[in-house]
């Protein structure tokens, strides 16, 4: 028994789902967007940084109501306490706004009903329907209940665990080197730097960083991510922030309101993000930025791009490959050259020293950049330091 038949299934209400939904049923799509939790937005597994020019790109308008900080740039923090200072500008998609994520998803989600699409919560997707090799529609739990749809099209945007590119057939394994494992307390009773996110890099996070992430003039987000394949034993991710914590003056009195765990991928693109009747988004895709690990900012940008794309083919009922490749191209010219640079730099800066890293952070700060991108940085290093960059040389 068919439950219901949409243009357009979205699995996933986080950015990217909500974006690919609003998108969509803009263009006259009907639309299902279903999310595994009771609640949108809850919980939330991630620093909560954002550009405001990332908005602008999408169209987002900020919102007083969930936005938590706005910070005037970046701390970059090396081992031994040197620090380079950039502004937001020169920053890029996490520095800008500290955002309530639970409101900011829920925002974005009633944006997507507003434009026209189905919202069911609490709605698990347990498989797909196929037929002839073709994805026909989705299978879920509803509140306990077994429920099928069919769809012209499935969008997977269920995040970084990704069920829906498998199912379908789309290659979305990882390698341990290319996944981050994280940990991130909201911590109150800190004195911080309310005007600054701070990232801390070296052996105190081994292939990843330490996040300070102002909320309030008291309470800041500080996590740390680790790359899988530098984890020695378990609950060494907890413990290695624990410690950085406790020899903090800044932070060892600060009290948790809460605490979460998850991991991000830091991998080069897919090779397909799309196949007849199938689409995928956000982390699902994994575009997330491998140095920085942000993914906010491209989840909302895959989402408006695939958004649109199921919008104009709902019209002409035409979910083919061939079609849907239209967004994949879109986002590839959008992102593809960031990532895969990002990802090589990613591969050889996890190779450094603490005394390295403190000879590129002391090099930035007095010599300074004009814009943040991994080919400034390098040269900034090699007018300095040319030992120091002869095995980034393709990179600049």
């Amino acid at each position: 028994m068919v439950d219901g038949k949409y243009d357009v299934i979205v699995v996933g209400a986080g950015p990217a789902g909500s974006m690919t939904a609003k998108h969509a049923a803009q263009k006259g799509a009907s639309v299902l967007m279903i999310e595994k939790r009771q609640e949108i937005g809850s919980p939330v597994r991630c620093g909560e940084g954002i550009s405001k020019a990332s908005l602008d790109e999408v169209g987002i308008k900020p919102d007083k109501r969930w936005i938590a900080a706005e910070v005037d740039g970046a701390k970059i923090v090396s081992p031994s306490g040197h620090v380079f200072t950039i502004n937001e500008r020169m920053a890029g998609n996490e520095v800008g706004m500290v955002l309530e994520r639970v409101l900011f998803d829920k925002a974005l989600a009633a944006d997507a009903a507003n434009a026209g699409a189905e919202i069911k919560v609490k709605t698990s997707a347990v498989g797909l329907k196929i037929e002839n090799g073709k994805v026909r529609g989705v299978k879920v739990i509803s509140h306990g209940e077994p429920m099928e749809f069919e769809a012209g099209c499935v969008v997977g945007a269920d995040g970084f665990e990704s069920q829906i590119g498998r199912w379908g057939g789309l290659d979305t394994n990882l390698k341990p080197n290319d996944i981050t494992s994280c940990f991130q307390y909201r911590l109150t009773n800190v004195d911080h730097d309310f005007r600054y996110c701070e990232f801390i890099i070296g052996s105190a996070a081994p292939g990843g960083y330490i996040w300070i992430f102002p909320k309030d003039e008291y309470t800041a987000n500080v996590g740390i991510g680790v790359l899988l394949s530098k984890i020695k034993s378990p609950g060494q991710v907890k413990q290695l922030l624990d410690r950085f914590i406790a020899k903090d003056e800044r932070l060892n009195k600060g009290q948790p309101l809460d605490a979460v765990s998850g991991a991000v991928s830091v991998s080069p693109p897919p090779d397909k993000l799309v196949k007849d009747g199938l689409l995928l988004v956000g982390d699902a895709a994994r575009i997330i930025d491998p140095i920085t690990g942000g993914g906010i900012a491209h989840a909302c940008i895959s989402g408006m791009h695939a958004g649109k794309v199921l919008g104009e083919a709902a019209q002409e009922k035409d979910f083919s490959e061939a079609r849907l490749m239209e967004y994949e191209n879109l986002l590839r010219n959008r992102l593809e050259n960031k990532l895969w640079r990002n990802w090589m730099a990613k591969e050889k800066l996890i190779t450094l020293s603490d005394e390295t890293f403190d000879k590129i952070i002391q090099t930035l700060a007095e010599v300074g950049v004009e814009k943040m991108s991994v080919g400034n940085i390098l040269k900034v290093i090699k007018s300095r330091h040319p030992e120091l960059v002869k095995e980034f040389e393709d990179l600049i």
